[in-house]
Order: structure tokens, then sequence, then C-alpha cells
């Protein structure tokens, strides 16, 4: 099984997390993709990416809701060049965050958005209630090759297509699984199969109580979650593809 975006990194697994990782292994994860939000975590992913070379990928990124430093894009090209097969994102645009600054939002987006494109490297887009810039963004600059990662899309059904063709992929994520979900469930179902991906978010995005195979305090979601995630998921979506398209993405080209 395979991650496709999670924050093993986060604070609050401080003191748990090689338990966490070691209970990972022992339920099958064999690669999870760890996701960075800003330089001041940046070296915690760094850190846990040499600590576990065989099963982390890094990725180094700004989240929309964390604030630029004057030094944050040098930062961020030093980690790419520094760590192994490390990945851009988590990066993108959010108009649900209390008082966002969408013109900075869309600076520092768009700079990830080309630094990913001229290495063709994996990247890893957040958008909420911003997907009409975030459409005209993608479909006016150069993208990478390999394509780019939409994670846990919540976009309509509509714009799939549009983005299928630009090189999406989309993430499902075990927060979709509840029952109030069902609109974003559809939704998958009509996106191609070799464009699909799992992902758990951990420690967030607690999936229902059917999904929850391994407990964390303060009601968190364990990354190893992500085997009953997939097993409800074909359910209802064609998973069938997610270890090739994982593969080609994330690991092909490096």
């Amino acid at each position: 099984m395979q991650d496709a975006h999670s924050h093993l990194q986060d604070p609050r697994l401080d003191g748990i997390r090689n338990n966490i990782i070691k209970t990972m292994v022992e339920r099958g994860v064999s690669r999870c993709v760890v996701n960075g939000t800003s330089p001041k975590d940046w070296q915690l992913v760094a850190d846990l990416a040499k600590a576990y070379p065989e099963l982390i990928i890094p990725s180094f990124g700004l989240h929309p809701w964390q604030d630029p430093s004057p030094q944050w894009f040098r930062q961020l090209t030093s980690y790419l060049d520094n760590v192994p097969h490390a990945c851009v994102g988590e990066c993108g645009l959010d108009r649900w965050v209390e008082n966002y600054d969408i013109k900075i939002q869309e600076d520092v987006f768009v700079s990830q958005l080309e630094l990913a494109t001229k290495r063709n490297l994996p990247l890893s887009i957040h958008c909420l209630k911003a997907w009409g810039l975030m459409l005209e963004i993608l479909e006016s600059k150069a993208l990478p090759e390999r394509g780019f990662l939409l994670h846990s899309y919540s976009g309509s059904a509509e714009l799939v297509t549009r983005l299928a063709s630009l090189g999406a992929y989309f993430s499902f994520s075990g927060y979709f699984l509840h029952e109030r979900k069902q609109n974003l469930r559809d939704t998958f179902k009509i996106i191609p199969p070799e464009r699909i991906l799992i992902e758990t978010d951990a420690p967030d995005m607690l999936p229902p109580e059917s999904c929850i195979e391994h407990r964390l305090k303060l009601e968190l979601n364990h990354p190893a979650n992500i085997n009953k995630i997939t097993t409800e998921a074909s359910r209802t979506i064609n998973t069938s593809r997610i270890h090739d398209n994982f593969v080609r993405f994330f690991e092909l080209g490096f």
C-alpha cells in the first residue's frame, strides 16, 4: 500500500511517531509521501526521509495557510537540491481560511509550480474554494511533464475532464468515506482509473469509524488506516490502478 499524502512530521505525533511508523510497516505500507508545509517543518521531513529512506518520500512546500518569509524560496530550492527524491508541495490556493490574501497565495503557488515544472518533480496541490483561479493558472502555465496531484480533490465533477487533460492525478481521502460526502464519491466515479491515488492526510482527515483500524490520541488519523480506507474506497470507485499510478507519478523519472 502507498499513501499519496500525509504529515508524519506533525508535532501532534511527537513521542509516538516511531511506533506509528513501525505499525505502518507491519501493516504493509510500502511508501508514504510526507508533505512539509513551511520552512518550520521541512527539516523534520528531511530527517524522516533520511531515517526511513525505503518508506518515506519527502515533499517540501509552502502551504497557503503559511506566511512566506523573505528567504522561503531560497530555502525550498536548497532542500530540493540536497534531499534525494524530493517532491514539491503541499502548496496551492485557499479561500476557506480566514483573512486570506489570494494575491500572495497566487504568487507563492506559481513560484512553486514553476519550480516543479522546471525540474519535472511531483507536485502536490491544495485547493479549497478557489477552483476557478486554480484552473486559470494551470491552463495558462507550463506544467510538469509527469503531471500533478490534486490532494484530497474536492472540486466539481464538471472540472474533471479539463483537469485530467492537463495531467492531473486526483487523490481520494479516507475522509470522503463519511456518509455526508456522497457527492465527492460520485465525482471520483467518473475520474479515469489511471488518474486516481489514495491518501490519509494523517494525522488529519479522520475517516469514518468503519475505516479506523488503528487509533491515536485526540481523534487523530493513523496512517496505517490506508489499508482499510483503500478497501472501503474500492467498493464505490475504481482503485485497480492506484499502485501503478503511484509508481508512475512519484517514483519514475528519479
